[in-house]
């Protein structure tokens, strides 16, 4: 007799193979085979993943563990598995990439008011609204509580002042969740927790260009813009609480770059290509061969070790210092995973612009992986954390 759990995986495995097309199984190309949603996606550039967004939206299945009433599956973690599963094992597209469902989207299940929850939920499990983060200052990176973009009570509105720096997509996203300071009595008791629309008066952007010649990063300026304090996350100088829980879920999503993509594998393709096979079917390059796998019993090792966390974590059972590890192993795998790619690819992966590298993406793509340490707390700082959180070293 089948049990509940074999049914559904059976009857997801039947509704997967009906509804998702088969250009959302092929390997991920380039950023335009990407869905991030919003007010400014245009479903005509790319029909077929706009029906995978469609079908999966309606279902709830782009965020199925949350609950149906806010845009969800309202699936058990089990049956969350179940269905990571499945879609893995047709590989798949993502139906919608968003910082909305990684981070904004569990901070407000968390601490927004059911009115809060009901606004903006929904919206984010469609796509409809594509979010971006205000977080990091010229002047308080790693000392994150050290921000000074203000916001002064006026009436039922703050009057918001200040600069975020390295806003992901800022120039794209259609809202914003930040961090401001409501009072300077205390350092991380005086930090609030707002959301408030880019398209608002007084907010602009400017991109911010790197050493790979792509950026997705921005400045964001905010010069007396109007933020009705209705669309404060939790209570008037308790934005840390918010920011911390929000940021733990940031390191588990950037944590998943030491996953790679599905599809074919860049790395083994690059180096067969490059070096050839022996005359047993292996990597002619001995020495490259055994550092590819030595890469691939990492790369499994940290596989298993994310789905175990990912486990705990939906079951509340996570220690809370687990994604500063999970973070710091998957971004040095990510970059080791991009070393090797252009180790094995040779001459050919210095290529910067020709139509044969598409532009260069290989050493690009390389280069972008430097910010993987710095990003989302640097990885001197997720040491810090497991070293006094998980293995309870004494401080200096």
């Amino acid at each position: 007799m089948m049990t509940d759990l074999e049914t559904f995986r059976d009857e997801t495995r039947a509704w997967l193979a009906e509804n998702c097309p088969p250009e959302m199984r092929e390997p991920v190309r380039s950023d335009a085979d990407v869905c991030w949603g919003g007010r400014n996606y245009d479903p005509s550039a790319n029909p077929a993943q706009a029906q995978w967004l469609k079908v999966m939206g309606e279902r709830g299945w782009t965020v199925p563990d949350w609950p149906e009433a806010y845009g969800g599956g309202g699936l058990s973690p089990a049956e969350t598995k179940v269905l990571r599963e499945e879609l893995a094992a047709i590989r798949a597209r993502n139906p919608l990439n968003s910082f909305g469902i990684s981070m904004l989207g569990p901070a407000l299940l968390r601490y927004g008011t059911e009115e809060q929850k009901r606004e903006h939920l929904p919206k984010i499990a469609r796509g409809e609204i594509r979010w971006c983060q205000g977080y990091s200052e010229p002047n308080a990176g790693s000392d994150l509580a050290g921000l000074q973009a203000s916001a002064v009570s006026d009436g039922d509105d703050y009057i918001v002042n200040g600069q975020k720096v390295w806003t992901s997509y800022a120039d794209k996203a259609d809202w914003i969740f930040c961090l401001v300071r409501t009072s300077k009595e205390s350092k991380q008791g005086g930090i609030s927790f707002v959301l408030f629309d880019m398209a608002s008066r007084g907010v602009s952007t400017k991109p911010i260009l790197l050493i790979s010649g792509y950026s997705p990063f921005c400045e964001t300026f905010m010069d007396n813009v109007r933020v009705p304090k209705k669309n404060r996350i939790h209570d008037e100088n308790k934005g840390w609480d918010v920011a911390k829980y929000l940021l733990g879920h940031e390191r588990e999503m950037i944590s998943g770059m030491g996953l790679g993509g599905q599809g074919e594998n860049p790395l083994i393709a690059g180096a067969i290509a490059t070096v050839g096979l022996d005359h047993d079917g292996r990597l002619a390059d001995p020495i490259l061969r055994s550092q590819i796998a030595l890469f691939e019993v990492r790369a499994k090792a940290f596989r298993s070790m994310s789905e175990k966390f990912i486990d705990e974590l939906k079951a509340g059972q996570a220690h809370p210092a687990q994604p500063s590890m999970m973070k710091y192993f998957g971004t040095e795998l990510n970059k080791a995973r991009h070393e090797l790619i252009v180790a094995a690819g040779g001459s050919d992966a210095l290529e910067w612009e020709s139509e044969r590298s598409n532009g260069g993406s290989t050493p690009r793509a390389w280069l972008r992986t430097k910010a993987n340490s710095i990003e989302g707390g640097t990885s001197e700082i997720q040491l810090n954390i497991i070293a006094k959180r998980i293995l309870e070293l004494p401080g200096a």
